[in-house]
Parts: structure tokens; sequence; C-alpha cells
């Protein structure tokens, strides 16, 4: 069995190796065995159900919450031999009744479908008469209420478990806190042996965070260096995405907006221009991007601040799919966190407006930070990091420092005289001896750390605060209010062992400098023959009618580049070329190599 994923690793999906943790996972499914598997967007986790889909007897039924999403990845399996399709309301009834005789036909490797259509119980009893491989979730973030972008259509889901018992389940999604994590786990009844949680760092995006000062002058400033550069810009409401697209129209950029206000042919058009590289930008709400699988994404830009950091994450994600060198901007107002705090209060559900609140402040305190974005970034999610990044606006122009060693035991030991049962509010609140009837009320006024840092500012509190949480100093417990709690890393620092340094907060801060950001590929080539690769392969994508990226990714092109084969075995062994796509573009891509 091992040599045969092997083989179809390499022969149908063109890798030459497997990334990290995607074999263990594979080899998991392949037993019959359930996973929830936890990997950055663009770590190739479709890759751990596709695989075992292919060598398990049955069909691979994979749960997905977007049209789009499904078409994108059904067309690239399409494009790689794979026999897939897609049942959703998008499906005339002709193209819907196809595809069901396919499924029942036993024709078909994977089939994607929206949860409630799964879920319905006509379809449930049509699937009692079907060989199942597996079931896969995917974005499986949207089955907790924690999750950034909870969906209730998703919590049924659970009752696969029961229907389908003897059947390999496996939960993925690139953003999951830990909170999150422990509520799929229970609602798909999955245990800790199951989870595969890779590292969610993506080092080929370069953070940056702005402080938000004539942001249209900004913006224009940042993509003045992606020029020809696919991009993604977010910002919060449908009147400003109209509004930046506009602009960016106007000075000769080739952009649209895309919103949930549009009807959806147009939605649909720019969606589909965006895919075939015939719009450099899109200016959207979040609610674009989620199901869009195009790889060649060069930046992502936040015009607004996000509501939390999960999706934050989930969006820059979209830029560098590839591997290749992608930014990352955010442009930060403190206007910002009232508007986000607003569209939270609107919600109904009181629990629900609690949690995002609290996601809401994590979301402002990474953009506050003065310590490496990565390092905040990752920290979030439960990965300690040891060093700096080197890839962020942070790292490549540090801010100054200076010896917090007293304010760092002071700010320390009033969190463990308040009993490690409040937030950082109170803490300060504590600290700069402020009189009011909640202090008396729990006679905090008589502590000792009562005042005792009355001289400094109630910001610089603040900053003190969440750099002793970046740190690892202090642990800040989303999930209960976000009370403050000392960590073990703290002892030596509060028993006198150790001195700390910190950054002083500044108010501006400027575009880093322009530096060769690190790459996933570390080719060095041609960029001439590459643009030549990447107008051939839109000439190829166009002729089938597909999005350029199905027929070959940046990162496939920038090695072919590179390595310049000259024969079938040589473009072979690029990754990302299998034995199909060989056979459907290697004559066309091996007559530009070798003429080139």
């Amino acid at each position: 069995m091992l040599q045969d994923h092997l083989d179809i690793l390499k022969r149908v999906f063109g890798f030459q190796a497997f990334r990290p943790l995607q074999e263990e996972i594979v080899t998991r499914i392949l037993r019959g065995q359930d996973a929830f598997v936890l990997m950055p967007t663009g770590g190739g986790k479709s890759l751990c159900f596709q695989l075992p889909a292919l060598l398990r007897d049955g069909v691979g039924i994979v749960v997905s919450p977007l049209i789009s999403l499904m078409k994108d990845q059904v067309d690239a399996l399409r494009a790689s031999g794979i026999r897939a399709a897609y049942y959703n309301s998008s499906l005339g009834q002709k193209a819907a009744r196809q595809v069901l005789a396919e499924l029942h036909a036993g024709r078909l490797d994977l089939l994607y479908i929206a949860p409630e259509r799964l879920m319905s119980p006509g379809f449930l009893e049509r699937l009692q008469d079907i060989d199942i491989a597996l079931i896969a979730i995917d974005e499986a973030h949207c089955i907790s209420q924690w999750g950034h972008d909870f969906r209730p259509e998703y919590t049924q889901l659970g009752l696969l478990r029961e229907r389908f018992a003897g059947t390999p389940l496996v939960a993925l999604t690139a953003t999951a806190d830990a909170q999150t994590r422990q509520d799929i786990l229970t609602r798909l009844d999955l245990c800790r042996d199951d989870c595969f949680i890779t590292s969610f760092d993506r080092p080929n995006i370069r953070y940056t965070v702005l402080e938000k000062h004539q942001p249209a002058r900004q913006l224009m400033k940042f993509l003045a260096g992606h020029q020809s550069e696919a991009g993604i810009v977010y910002a919060l409401s449908r009147k400003r995405v109209e509004e930046v697209a506009r602009r960016l129209c106007d000075a000769g950029l080739s952009a649209a907006a895309y919103h949930a206000g549009l009807c959806d042919s147009e939605r649909q058009r720019v969606q589909e221009r965006f895919l075939r590289d015939e719009l450099q930008i899109v200016v959207a709400t979040v609610a674009f991007g989620m199901g869009i699988d195009k790889s060649n994404v060069r930046f992502v830009v936040h015009y607004d601040l996000p509501k939390n950091i999960e999706g934050y994450y989930q969006e820059t994600g979209r830029a560098g799919r590839d591997g290749l060198a992608s930014e990352a901007l955010l442009l930060f107002g403190y206007g910002d966190i009232a508007l986000c705090r607003g569209l939270i209060e609107k919600g109904n559900n009181e629990e629900q407006n609690r949690i995002e609140l609290h996601k809401l402040n994590a979301m402002a305190s990474f953009a506050e930070a003065l310590t490496c974005r990565r390092r905040v970034l990752l920290g979030y999610f439960g990965e300690d990091t040891t060093e700096d990044c080197g890839n962020c606006d942070i790292c490549l122009q540090p801010p100054e420092t200076y010896d917090a060693t007293e304010d760092a035991r002071k700010a320390l030991s009033c969190v463990y005289r308040v009993g490690q049962r409040f937030g950082a509010g109170h803490v300060i609140d504590v600290l700069r001896g402020v009189s009011n009837d909640r202090m008396t009320r729990l006679g905090h006024e008589s502590l000792s750390t009562y005042g005792i840092g009355v001289d400094v500012s109630r910001d610089a509190w603040g900053s003190l605060l969440r750099q002793l949480v970046h740190h690892g100093y202090l642990y800040q417990d989303v999930g209960n209010y976000s009370v403050l709690r000392l960590t073990e890393k703290a002892r030596p620092l509060l028993r006198g062992e150790l001195s700390l340094q910190l950054a002083k907060p500044r108010i501006k801060v400027r575009a880093a400098k322009k530096t060769s950001p690190r790459s996933a590929t570390g080719w060095s080539y041609d960029p001439g023959l590459f643009q030549a690769l990447r107008d051939l392969r839109k000439r190829l994508a166009d002729r089938e009618q597909v999005p350029p990226f199905v027929v070959f990714s940046d990162a496939t092109l920038a090695e072919m580049a590179a390595r310049r084969p000259r024969d079938t075995q040589g473009l072979l062994s690029v990754n990302g070329v299998g034995q199909v796509k060989l056979e459907r573009y290697g004559e066309d891509f091996l007559a530009l190599l070798i003429d080139y």
C-alpha cells in the first residue's frame, strides 16, 4: 500500500515527496481510521483526503461550504485525470441527474457536496446503497460556535458518525484556536489521537501593519510595488468596497468590486475574470475568497481591521498559496475597532457576541503588537516560536527598546494579586490606583499592587501587558472573558532572576524597506522565461476554458524556468507535473523551454 500511494502522489498529482504530516494522515485514512487535520492554507490539506479516496474502495464524499470552492477543486482534479464531480444548486436538472447516475454506477472517485444537501433525508437514504471510501468535512471550523465562520447548517454533520459508523471521517481546517479545535472534536466525536496539526507558519508571506493615515494614498503606494500582480483588497462595508474599487479604476488599475449586494451574475463575472488572470485586483468584503483556489495571488491588503485573527489569518493566507514570495498589508485605525464592535453588537445571540468581542480584542492586540508579527500570530494558535521571523515590518524595522524589568514585575505581581481572574483593563485599573465602586466591592484597594503604577499611562501599561502575552509570560484566556494568567515562564522574572527588554510604543510606522522576502521554493530563474511560460499557460487555459492555475501553478512554472527540462522525463520530475498533465500539456511547454 505504501508503494501505491507514493506512485499516485507522483503519477497523478505530480509531487516528488509528501509535505509534513501528509503521509502519516494518508496512511491512517487508508487503514480506515479518522483524522482531524489542521494545516495552513496552501499546506496541502486537500491531498490528505483526495489521495486515499483514489486507493480505497468507493467514492470519497467531500462536504464543502461554497459552490465556487467545489468548482475550482473539481476542475483541478479533472485536469489531473481524477473522476470528480460536484452536486449543488448550480447544476441544471440534466447535469444533476448525470452526476447521480455516475455516483450510482461507481464512476466517481470524489463527490463534492454542500452540508444541507448531504444531510437531507433523501440524499442520506441514497447513500445507503453507495460504497463510500471516506467522508471529508472541509472548512471544519464552520461546525464550531467558536469558529470565526460558524454556520448552523454544519452542526448536523455529527450525525454522520452514527449513520456511517465504519467509514473514515476526516475533518480539515486552516484556522482553529484551542476552543474551536476542542469543539470540532466534541461535535464530530473525534479523539486527541486523531489530531494532526502542522505549523501555522507561512514563511513566504511578509506581514506589515501600518497606522491608517490617508489610507487611499497608502494603498496606492503599496500597489505601485505590485504592478501586474494579482491581489485582493478587503474592506468591512459594501460602501467602502465600492469606493476603493472606483478609486483604483480611476487610477488606471484593473480592479472590480465584489460583495453580497451585487447580483449573482456580476459576482460570478468578477470571480471568473480574476481566476482567469483577466482582472488584477478584487476589492471585496469577506464574502470573497473562501472558495477561491487561485494559487498565484501575490498580495492581500486589509483596508480595515478584520474582526478576528482567524479571519485575518485565513484571508492573508490566500496570498502565496504556491509558496512564492507574497505580502500581507493591514491598515489599522482605532476607529476600526469601534466599527467592528458595532457590527458585532448588532447580533441577537448574546453569548456569540461575547465570543466575537473577545476575538476582536485579540485582533486589536495583534495590530498594536511591537514584537515580531509572526510570533504573535503563531502564538495565538498555540504555536510557540523562539526566534523572530525576519520577514515582517517589526523585524525589518525594529522599534526602540527599553528596560521593562521593574514594570513587568509590577504587572505580573498585580495579575497574581487579583487572583488571575481578571482581564487587562482591571489589572491596569489596580496598577494605576483607580477608585470606583467595583474596586471597593472587590477589596482590591487594599492590595499591595494598588496604585504602584500611577506614574505610567494607561496606554503604556496596555502595551506592556500585550507584550508580556506575546512573549509568553502571561496567558490570555480568550475563552474565559480574556482573563490574564501567569505562565511558568513568569516565575524567574518575578523572582528577579532575569531582566527584560521590551519595545517602546511607536505612534508612526513607516513602510518597510523593500528586501527579498523568503520564498518556499528557493528557485532562481530567468524572469523573461517565467513570463513566457505564464503566457503559454494562459493560452492553454483559455483554450480549455479553465483558470490558468488549473494548468500549472506559478511555483511549477518557476521550477520549470529554473531547471529548464529538455525531455519528458525531466518535465515529469518538476513538482506539479503528473502523467495526465504531461500528456495534455507537455509537448507545448517542452517546445517553449527548448526554443527559448
